[in-house]
Formats: structure tokens, C-alpha cells, sequence
């Protein structure tokens, strides 16, 4: 999981509260505050709705080529290589054309980021957002599909696949069902429904949600033009 980053005593007590029933608001004064109280070079902790801003302002210098390429060198690798503190947690699809960081314009430390087909909430990928967003502290959390979704198109074909590829169509179908063979609805439609379960089904992230220290956001990346445009929620 990608919480191995934080170190094995964060883990440890992450796991240790879990286990123990202890409730969201103890662990947000504890383990979590103790993790990203100080940000990399000082900085805070931006507000929800401007750590939404600082994403689609980095696809913005994207669009227009203009890219700062924050955060990427030697200097800023050895500055988190202790811990991380990212701003923003990602749900992406595993797409080799969708480059999160590269999208956004951000660097190293800047985005916790998972990447499954079809960018589905599954069990393993809720756990390791909420390690993202209840201990290391990002501020939003975005779930990104794509144009041309290939785990969305497969979904709305029905087609038998190979070993457990079809163990994503359960969780892509609801979108599929609603949008009547529009792949481009189905994947605006699979955008929300994950979005929805992030916020609704764990509690670890809706109690964020809820206490106003998280946003959750979608959006759809563009394959040709590389223009994130907002999925309203």
C-alpha cells in the first residue's frame, strides 16, 4: 500500500486505531495531526477549495505550455524522501496516457496518487485514500476518468474477458445502466458514482468531508486536447 511512505510507525498506529474502534475525530488529533502538522519548506496547509484551485491551475500551464515543472529535482526528491505531505489525493484510471502529476503540473510530495482500470473505489483503494487523506493530510480528493475509457467501453460491451478483468464491470455498470450506450455519459456517470462512494462509504473520509477539512471533486481528462473539465457532484 502506498502508506508505506509515511514510515512503519504511522502505519502502525494507523492500523492500531482502526483495529481498536477508536473513532475519525481521535485519530485526526493524533496520528494524523503528528504526520502533516509541519509541510515540506513550511508551507500550510491550503484550504480545500484552494487546494482544488492550485489542480486546475497546474492543467491550465499545462494547456497553454507553459509548465513550471514545480517540485521536480534533486533538491525537492531529498526534501520529502523523510515524509510526505501531499496537498491533493488522486483516483485515476491506470491509464499509460493519463500522467497525473505531468496533467496537474505538480512534482514529488505534491499528489497521493492510485491508479486502477476504469478508476474504480474498490476496497484496497478506499483504504489507501484514506490513509491519504486522514494521515497525510490532503486537503482534496479528485477522482479523474478519461475519453475513450477503455475498462468503461469493455463494461458497456458485457463481453467474457480473460482471468479478473471483469471484476471491475460491478463496479462500472451503475454508470453504464444510467446512460442509455453513451460512453461518454457512462464515463461522466462512473466519475460521480466513485466519487460518491469515496465520500458515502467510508466513514474515515465522509467524517473528513463533513468536519470541512476535505473536498471531494471530480473531472474528465481530455486524451486529445489534455483539458481536465470539472464533473459536477
Amino acid at each position: 500500500m502506498t502508506a508505506c511512505a509515511a514510515g512503519p510507525l504511522a502505519r502502525r498506529d494507523f492500523v492500531r486505531a482502526l483495529s481498536a474502534g477508536a473513532g475519525v475525530a481521535a485519530l485526526s488529533s493524533g496520528v494524523a495531526t503528528g504526520l502533516h502538522a509541519a509541510r515540506p519548506r513550511g508551507e500550510p496547509d491550503p484550504t480545500p477549495a484552494a487546494a482544488l484551485q492550485m489542480l486546475y491551475e497546474g492543467n491550465a500551464r499545462f494547456l497553454q505550455g507553459k509548465i513550471m515543472a514545480p517540485h521536480r529535482n534533486l533538491d525537492r526528491l531529498k526534501e520529502v524522501a523523510p515524509k510526505q505531505a501531499p496537498y491533493a489525493a488522486f483516483l485515476g484510471c491506470a491509464d499509460s496516457r493519463v500522467p497525473i502529476e505531468i496533467v496537474f503540473d505538480q512534482g514529488f510530495g505534491d499528489l497521493f496518487v492510485t491508479r486502477i482500470a476504469g478508476n474504480v473505489a474498490d476496497p484496497s483503494i478506499i483504504g489507501s485514500l484514506e490513509f491519504g487523506t486522514l494521515v497525510l493530510g490532503a486537503r482534496v480528493l479528485f477522482v479523474l476518468g478519461h475519453t475513450n475509457c477503455g475498462a468503461v467501453a469493455a463494461t458497456m460491451k458485457g463481453d467474457a474477458v480473460p482471468g479478473q478483468i471483469s471484476t471491475l464491470y460491478q463496479h462500472i455498470r451503475p454508470a453504464v445502466k444510467t446512460a442509455a450506450g453513451n460512453l461518454d455519459l457512462a464515463i461522466v456517470n462512473n466519475v460521480k458514482n466513485q466519487a460518491e462512494t469515496l465520500a458515502e462509504a467510508s466513514p474515515v473520509i465522509g467524517a473528513l468531508v463533513k468536519e470541512g477539512k476535505l473536498l471531494v471533486a471530480g473531472g474528465v481528462y481530455d486524451l486529445k486536447t489534455g483539458r481536465v473539465t470539472p464533473v459536477a457532484l
